[in-house]
Parts: C-alpha cells; sequence; structure tokens
C-alpha cells in the first residue's frame, strides 16, 4: 500500500482536486435524503408548513399567543407581527429572527390549539403539535394549503435538482482527473521500467526471465493502475461519505444507531475472513500468469522444433497445466468473492428490517417522523456501503501490493554494468581502428560457478584483422559480449586504446563497434528501417553501400519494394542467410572504429562467404575486425588467429604458424578441409 500511496503523491495537484470534489460531492449525496425527508414530513404530511410560528394569524390567536408566552417571548411576539386588514402578518423583524420567533411561538401556539395546561402535555411531542397548530392557523386566516403546499414542494423539487446537477458536474470533474491522474502513473511506471530494461546487463535479463519482465511491465502495471482509480473513486470518497454518514445519523435518530454498529461489524468480520483465505492465492496467481506467459512464450517460439519431433501433445500438456493452475487459483479466488455480495446485501437488508421494525415504533409514538426514518434508512445504507466498497478494495489491494512489489523490484534493482562516477572518453583516440587488448582475464556467470574464460591475453591490433576459433562451448562468443561490456570480467582487465572499458561511458565504448551477434535479429519495419537502424536520419548512400558489401544488393533489388520492403518481427519473412547478410549490413552502415562478427557467416554458402571476406579487407581497410568463426576458410587468411580450447589460449599466430605448431588448430583445418584446399587458401 506505501508504494501505491507513493505513485499517487507523484500527482498531489490533481489528487487534492480529486479530493475536494469528493468533498462537495459527498455534501451533496448526502443533502439528497433530508431534502426526501422534507418532502415527505413537510411537503407531504404538514401541507409545506416548515416553521411553527406562522406568517399570518388572526388577531384571537396572536392575543392568545401573547398572554400565554413569557414576557420576553411575548415582546418578540409582538415585534415581529404588524396588524393589516385584520390579520397579523409576520414583518421582516420576524423573518430575520425566525429561529428565535420558533423557539418563543412553540409552546404558547400548542397550549392555545389544545386548550390544556404545560402540565398536561408531552414535551417531547410539543414540536410536532405546533407545527400541526400552524397548520391550523393558515387555514383559520384563509389561506390556501394546496398553495402552500406546492410552492414548498417546488422549491425543495428544484433545489434537489440543483443539488443532484452540482453532483453529477463534480463527479465527472473528478472522474476526470482520477482517470488522467491513473494513466499518467501507468504511463510513468511504464517508461520508469522500460528505461530500467534498457539498462539491464544480460545478467539482470537472466535473472528476472524475458516472461518475467514482460508480465510485470504489461499485466503488472495495468494492475497498479486499475486500483489507482479504484482508490482515488473509492478510497477517498468511500470515508468521507461514510464519515458524514454517521454525522447525519447521529443527528436524525441516535437511539437506532446500534443496529449500523452491529451490520457494520457483521461485515467487517465477513471481509477479514475473506481476505485471510484469498490473501496467499493472489499472491500466487502472478507468479502462475509468469509461468503462463513463458510456455506460450517457449512454444510460439520453438514451433518449428516442436513440429518437426511430433512433441504438440507433450506441449499441449505442458500449457494445460499452467493453464489449468491459473484457472483453479482464479476460481478459488472467485468463488470466495460470490460470498460476499450475498452476505453484504443480506446484512444490509437484514438491517433495513430492523430499524423499519425499531423506526415503526417511534413513528407511531409520534417521536420520529416517516420522512426521517427513511432518512435514517438512506443513511444507513450509505455506512454499509461504503464498507462494503471498502471491503472491495482492500480485497484488491493485495494483488495490487503483489503487482507493485514485482514492478519495484525491477525499477529499483540495481545494474552490473553502470559508468563510472569518472570517465575517461577523452583518452580515447579519433583514429581509424582501436586497439583491443585482454590482459589476464577470467570470466564465470555467477561468482560461484566455474571459469568460462581463464586467464585470456591477448591484443587484437588497430587496424588489422583477428579470428577467434574453437570447439563449441569454447567461450568465443562471450569474448564479444565482454568488449561490448554485455559483461563485466570477473578478473583482469579488459582495455580499448589503453583504456579499461569500465572507464568509458557504455555510449562512447559501444560506438566504437559495429556489432553483429551469433543471432542475427531483426526488427519490424523495412530493409532501410533495419539497415540504417543506427542513424537518425537514413543515408541511402551508406545504406546502399552496406548492402553491397554484405551480398545483400542482389536480393534486395530483386524485393517489389527494394529498400522499403516490410520485414517482419525478427525477419521471419526472409531467409537466415538473407537475414544474416542484412544483420551484416546493419553494422557495416555504422562508422565503427571496430567491427565484431560473432560467427556471422555460417547461413552463408561459400561463395558469397569468400565474397564477402574480400569486401570487407578491402572497405574495412585500416579499421580493426574481429570475427568469430566455425569455418577454416573464413579466418585462415586473418592477420591473426586465436585458437579457444575450454576457455584458455591454446594458441596464437596466423594460419601457417598455427598449422605449425598448434594440434587443436590442425585437427579442426584437417576436418574441414583436405590439404589442397588448404593450399588454395580454403576457398571452394
Amino acid at each position: 500500500m506505501k508504494r501505491l500511496m507513493r505513485y499517487l503523491m507523484e500527482h498531489k495537484v490533481a489528487l487534492l482536486i480529486v479530493v475536494l470534489c469528493f468533498m462537495v460531492q459527498a455534501v451533496c449525496d448526502l443533502a439528497l435524503p433530508r431534502f426526501t425527508s422534507n418532502i415527505v414530513d413537510v411537503g407531504i404530511q404538514q401541507s409545506g408548513v416548515e416553521d411553527p410560528s406562522p406568517t399570518v394569524m388572526t388577531v384571537e390567536t396572536h392575543d392568545a399567543i401573547v398572554l400565554l408566552a413569557a414576557s420576553e417571548d411575548a415582546a418578540l411576539i409582538k415585534e415581529s407581527y404588524e396588524l393589516s386588514n385584520g390579520l397579523y402578518n409576520m414583518t421582516q423583524a420576524g423573518y430575520d429572527q425566525r429561529a428565535a420567533l420558533n423557539a418563543a411561538i412553540e409552546l404558547p401556539i400548542v397550549l392555545h390549539a389544545t386548550g390544556a395546561s404545560s402540565q398536561q402535555l408531552d414535551m417531547a411531542l410539543v414540536p410536532q403539535q405546533a407545527l400541526s397548530a400552524a397548520k391550523a392557523e393558515y387555514v383559520k386566516a384563509g389561506e390556501s394549503l394546496d398553495d402552500l403546499e406546492m410552492s414548498y414542494l417546488l422549491r425543495t423539487g428544484l433545489a434537489m435538482m440543483g443539488v443532484a446537477l452540482l453532483a453529477f458536474l463534480v463527479h465527472c470533474l473528478m472522474n476526470f482527473c482520477a482517470c488522467r491522474t491513473a494513466t499518467k502513473i501507468g504511463r510513468d511506471l511504464r517508461q520508469r521500467f522500460f528505461d530500467k530494461i534498457v539498462a539491464f546487463s544480460d545478467k539482470e535479463v537472466d535473472r528476472f526471465s524475458a516472461a518475467s519482465l514482460i508480465t510485470r511491465g504489461t499485466n503488472d502495471i495495468q494492475q497498479i493502475q486499475m486500483l489507482c482509480i479504484m482508490a482515488q473513486r473509492m478510497l477517498v470518497y468511500t470515508p468521507i461519505i461514510c464519515i458524514g454518514g454517521i454525522i447525519m445519523v447521529m443527528q436524525t435518530n441516535v437511539s437506532m444507531t446500534w443496529i449500523i454498529a452491529l451490520a457494520v461489524v457483521v461485515i467487517v468480520l465477513s471481509i477479514c475472513i475473506l481476505f485471510a483465505i484469498t490473501m496467499p492465492k493472489f499472491k500466487l496467481m502472478q507468479k502462475l500468469i509468469d509461468k503462463v506467459n513463458l510456455v506460450s512464450r517457449e512454444i510460439l517460439t520453438g514451433l518449428p522444433v516442436i513440429r518437426s519431433f511430433n512433441r504438440e501433445e507433450l506441449e499441449l500438456e505442458r500449457f494445460r497445466d499452467a493453464n489449468y493452475s491459473l484457472m483453479s487459483t482464479q476460481l478459488f479466488t472467485n468463488r470466495a468473492m460470490t460470498f460476499l455480495m450475498p452476505v453484504m446485501m443480506l446484512v444490509m437488508n437484514a438491517a433495513s428490517v430492523i430499524i423499519v421494525w425499531v423506526g415503526s415504533q417511534y413513528v407511531d409514538m409520534g417521536t420520529v417522523q416517516t420522512g426521517d426514518l427513511i432518512a435514517f434508512i438512506t443513511y444507513s445504507m450509505v455506512i454499509v456501503s461504503s464498507f462494503l466498497i471498502l471491503g472491495f478494495i482492500a480485497i484488491m489491494i493485495p494483488r495490487a501490493g503483489v503487482a507493485a512489489e514485482r514492478v519495484d523490484e525491477v525499477i529499483e534493482s540495481s545494474l552490473s554494468i553502470e559508468d563510472a562516477l569518472q570517465v575517461y572518453d577523452e583518452q580515447i583516440p579519433d583514429t581509424l581502428g582501436a586497439e583491443v587488448e585482454f590482459e589476464d582475464v577470467c570470466f564465470r556467470y555467477a561468482d560461484d560457478s566455474e571459469n568460462v574464460l581463464d586467464h585470456v591475453s591477448f591484443v587484437a591490433p588497430a587496424g588489422k584483422t583477428t579470428a577467434i576459433i574453437g570447439s563449441t562451448g569454447s567461450g568465443k562468443s562471450t569474448l564479444l559480449r565482454l568488449i561490448e561490456r554485455f559483461y563485466d570480467v570477473s578478473e583482469g582487465s579488459l582495455k580499448i586504446d589503453g583504456v579499461d572499458v569500465r572507464d568509458l561511458s557504455q555510449k562512447r565504448l559501444r560506438s566504437t563497434f559495429g556489432y553483429v551477434p551469433q543471432q542475427a535479429f531483426l526488427f519490424a519495419g523495412t530493409v532501410e528501417s533495419n539497415v540504417g537502424y543506427s542513424q537518425d536520419e537514413p543515408d541511402m548512400q551508406r545504406i546502399q553501400k552496406a548492402l553491397d558489401i554484405a551480398q545483400a544488393s542482389d536480393f534486395v533489388s530483386a524485393l517489389p519494394e527494394g529498400v522499403h520492403a516490410p520485414i517482419a518481427q525478427g525477419g521471419t519473412n526472409v531467409s537466415g542467410g538473407q537475414r544474416q547478410r542484412l544483420a551484416i549490413a546493419r553494422a557495416l552502415a555504422t562508422n565503427a572504429r571496430c567491427y565484431l562478427f560473432d560467427d556471422s557467416f555460417s547461413a552463408l554458402d561459400y561463395k558469397t562467404d569468400a565474397m564477402l571476406r574480400q569486401r570487407l579487407a578491402t572497405e574495412l581497410a585500416g579499421r580493426t575486425v574481429i570475427i568469430v568463426a566455425q569455418r577454416i576458410a573464413t579466418v585462415m587468411n586473418a592477420d591473426q588467429i586465436i585458437v579457444l580450447d575450454e576457455g584458455r589460449i591454446a594458441g596464437l599466430g596466423t594460419h601457417d604458424q598455427l598449422m605449425e605448431g598448434c594440434e587443436a588448430y590442425r585437427e579442426i583445418a584437417y576436418s574441414q578441409l583436405s590439404e589442397a584446399e588448404l593450399a588454395k587458401g580454403g576457398d571452394k
């Protein structure tokens, strides 16, 4: 709840407007039952007579009241009326002090009307009897009760409509502010969430998992946004209307408040029991949604593999298990929630019946009027329903609280890759090529795991081509990921032009490189937008040149729309070789000083591979190139070749040097090419 309040407090002005709107609406809503009560009691039962002091009196009644009143009250009565046309009419002074005049005239007019003494009267019934006497006096004075009644009903009805209209306008303004604030909270959370994810290294992504991050960034934030709307609409309004209802009830009839207290206790107990039962399930639900997303994403991504091995039924069973677990949890919580409404309605209706039963006795005794009883019932329902609404919100809070905790876990997580407080970007020269140096580097993915790279030391000279080859799992791709600083070295140092990569800003470091990952990924868009991805404004000349070097111009020009041809997400509408060439072109379209190719030629045929390497040697002359490859033909013409074996350097030198002195390299070479092919340079 603290997290949710923190989100709301970031929008203090809008929240203040919502609170003020609710206060106005609460006043309006609480006034409406009083209007209804007045219409019944005053407008209908009393024919519009509101005060025991009539505005017009006969001479007989006026004189009798003056005689029966105390001396001070008699003076007030005389001052408040003047004789005109045989009747005493109320003066402006009387209207100005109507409350005092009512108190002064109440008992005398009853004594005159009933002919009883003050000792014979039930003082509790005097206010009601005074109104009846005033009503009779109007008839004696020749006034039309129908006109009085209609006039009162019209005034009260118009006032009631005005209050209802004001409540409507204020409610619309409140809803506008509440929805706007909640959507802004959702927008800001998503922005902060994805800003943080973009800053994540591979270590953080692996820690949370992609499926969980998707759930947190969508479903969890949606839960928070919905609760923020509900909190503003109900959590603010409900206490205001509840307190106001209690005040109005106390003014109407104190003797029946025990009925409301009993109803509230039953509701609170019901909510607490339900809360205790459903709370663990709400916490579990978000994790089960994560699991459904994980399984769904895995099945959709691996669908070709699933089909090729005829494992559709097995994967469907996995999804059924995850889906059934989520369904079972949701069914449990929903079924538990279904008990709440019937219990609440039973309590509310039972409270209404008890109030009518007890209140009817007070009406029969004359201590409570019918309209007041109607108002009491309305206010009672307002109080009980307020606790009901608070119960609903209380049940929503746990799930939203879990969602907020999961979102904050991402937003507040520490980054394993961050810029140093002081960077030395200016020490990187603006030369054509960049020197990359590994100095006794060790790396492991987790603190308690074994080294993936073990005491690796070498220099990739500026302007030269360095190739890295080795068996699967030897750590080749890891080297490139360390250069890009997707991970930090565990021991040793990695330097660019003599500066440790940890002393450079990530932006400056990565602008040095043109990177082609092992898995060629393309974004949804066009050929142009993918190849020119690094450019703010597409440079068609540079894009076309990159396509030419990457041997992609032929198939791109054959597309109906050329460079404007659409590319599906992930590049699924082009072949693996085409996707790889477009990824290479994307890197070549940058103005990098060093190009990193992570097994980027594996999907190319030998002819395209050879032509691409020839163009790279020509076009990238003077720039540093680091190539990770499996093929001997791809690396044998490099200026230096590094042979990795189980995370260690097994050999370093040129092709000829390694053929003579590195057994691991010779085994790889002879497993792929014959001696004649090796003698020709490896190109078939």
